[in-house]
């Protein structure tokens, strides 16, 4: 009986040793499942979408250290066809960035939205953010198509709309954006799956 009670007690503490030490798992869990989700409602590859995050880094990376203050820019990779948006200080810098991602590994096409213009401040970003989250939400609840689809790119009120998407699905999307309020430009960078 005193063997039992004692194999009990050790079963036990090899269990809460177990459960405690996944603790800290459990982020890496739920964020793994949540990027997970995300690529399952997305037409590109894993590896795909993980190739697109990479050239989103590097380029980036690479025209801050060649440009520095001369640029605000955001780069969106979406399979691997990259919109570059923000604001130049002239020409040669916007043809510059361009030349840059151009070159970087695995980029397929380049669409450069660069303005020459004065950086945009913090309370355009802010409502620049809310138009991209008040256009996706518009797209789920007009459920027209799987809003996953379409990937919103807000810069200055102007709505970049990229993803692989049917001629039919672009076309609601677009409709969608255009007729919503604040949004100065719709401009499609899609890639048609027809």
């Amino acid at each position: 009986m005193q063997f039992f009670s004692m194999h009990k007690l050790l079963f036990a503490f090899i269990m809460v040793t177990l459960i405690t030490q996944l603790t800290a798992c459990v982020p890496v869990i739920v964020g793994g499942v949540a990027a997970g989700g995300a690529m399952a409602a997305d037409r590109r590859t894993t590896g795909i979408y993980i190739e697109d995050e990479g050239i989103e880094l590097k380029a980036e990376r690479a025209i801050k250290a060649e440009l520095g203050a001369r640029i605000h820019v955001n780069i969106t990779s979406f399979n691997r066809n990259v919109l570059i948006t923000g604001e130049a200080i002239d020409e040669a810098a916007k043809a510059k960035a361009e030349a840059i991602v151009t070159k970087t590994a695995n980029v397929k096409t380049v669409t450069n939205e660069l303005q020459i213009d004065t950086p945009t401040t913090m309370s355009t970003w802010s409502n620049d953010a809310y138009l991209t989250s008040k256009l996706k939400t518009q797209f789920v609840t007009a459920n027209k198509f799987p809003a996953n689809y379409v990937k919103i790119v807000t810069e200055n009120s102007n709505v970049y709309l990229m993803g692989i998407v049917t001629h039919a699905e672009a076309k609601m999307a677009t409709e969608i954006a255009s007729q919503s309020d604040g949004i100065k430009n719709v401009v499609k960078v899609f890639e048609y799956l027809d």
